[in-house]
């Protein structure tokens, strides 16, 4: 593997193209290469979004999982279904922390208060065209009386809740019925994670 350093890169260039709800930044830059030498001059937009943060909701008394459905027009542009199985999810603001935006998201999209939080990883969302993280984490919860239709409808939300058994869960992960990439990580992270967390949670 690479060990990154400043030095290896050259930022030419650096300009903020679009400003509006979000922000795209222009990049002339060089970089070192693999075989030695450097690269010729590249030029990348990169969209600037923030950084968010995400959590599964699940319950180890009865073994189940919170995740919500909502409508993502990116997926509707990409030809897929756009009422996507997703993760509890926010942008994290300037002074929060993620754990902050869990625990408030978790009440705003689904009703559910978080009791404890076991980070699963923080991950780029898709680095060949956005700075974007995600910091994703599990969160214990008593699901007994999750779901119904949540989100605040200033933002414009419509989220419907659904509590599902883990295998359930990751049966549709299994036959890709989830495409949403942070509900996929979260759920693979479940399946290897869920005994151990039964254990030190109940």
């Amino acid at each position: 593997m690479t060990s990154y350093s400043r030095a290896d890169i050259e930022i030419i260039e650096q300009k903020t193209v679009f400003q509006g709800y979000f922000r795209i930044d222009r990049y002339r830059l060089r970089h070192k290469l693999f075989a030695g030498g450097w690269s010729g001059e590249v030029m990348r937009e990169i969209f600037e979004r923030g950084h968010a943060a995400a959590v599964l909701p699940y319950d180890p008394v009865r073994d189940t999982v919170a995740l919500v459905e909502q409508f993502r027009i990116g997926a509707l542009s990409a030809g897929r279904d756009p009422w996507m199985i997703e993760v509890v999810a926010g942008i994290i603001d300037a002074g929060e922390t993620p754990e902050e935006v869990v625990r408030r998201e978790a009440i705003e999209e689904s009703g559910v208060t978080l009791t404890a939080l076991a980070p699963m990883l923080t991950f780029l969302a898709s680095p060949g065209g956005t700075s974007e993280t995600c910091a994703l984490y599990c969160g214990r919860a008593d699901l007994s009386q999750a779901g119904g239709i949540h989100g605040l409808p200033e933002e414009h939300e419509d989220i419907r809740v659904l509590v599902l058994p883990a295998d359930e869960a990751l049966a549709l992960l299994a036959h890709g019925k989830v495409e949403n990439a942070t509900a996929v990580i979260a759920l693979q992270w479940l399946a290897l994670n869920r005994d151990r967390l039964r254990l030190d949670w109940r």
